[in-house]
């Protein structure tokens, strides 16, 4: 399915690797940021805390691989969003940080999406 069915909720939360990511944090950035930018100019709504705190990491000096704050800052963003969209970047299914995303939506009841960064193709949870 293409993403097209992402319009219909009123914000999407992107999850993909950034520490186990094969090719480094610097490019699981510029690589997600990617992703969010096509999704945004289809007029999907999304929150890509990758997006958002690597840049935040960088120029304030702060250590980007801190798991427990991190995910602590992200937390009202996983609460408002509507769905949870997984970029299949390589790592993405040895992701701590994935992981507990997953956890926080499937506790919540909320709809998790899988999508190829390469084809933009995008599946349910139970397809996988």
């Amino acid at each position: 399915m293409k993403f097209g069915v992402l319009l219909n909720y009123n914000l999407c939360y992107i999850a993909s690797p950034y520490t186990k990511y094969l090719h480094g944090i610097d490019q699981a950035y510029k690589d997600v940021c990617a992703v969010a930018a096509v999704l945004i100019t289809h007029g999907v709504k999304v929150f890509a805390p990758i997006c958002h705190s690597h840049s935040i990491a960088t120029h304030g000096n702060i250590n980007p691989l801190n798991h427990n704050m991190w995910l602590a800052a992200d937390e009202p963003m996983m609460d408002a969003a509507d769905a949870l969209v997984i970029v299949k970047l390589d790592g993405w299914n040895e992701s701590y940080g994935v992981d507990y995303e997953v956890d926080v939506f499937k506790a919540a009841d909320k709809d998790i999406f899988y999508l190829n960064p390469n084809t933009m193709e995008l599946s349910l949870e139970h397809d996988q």
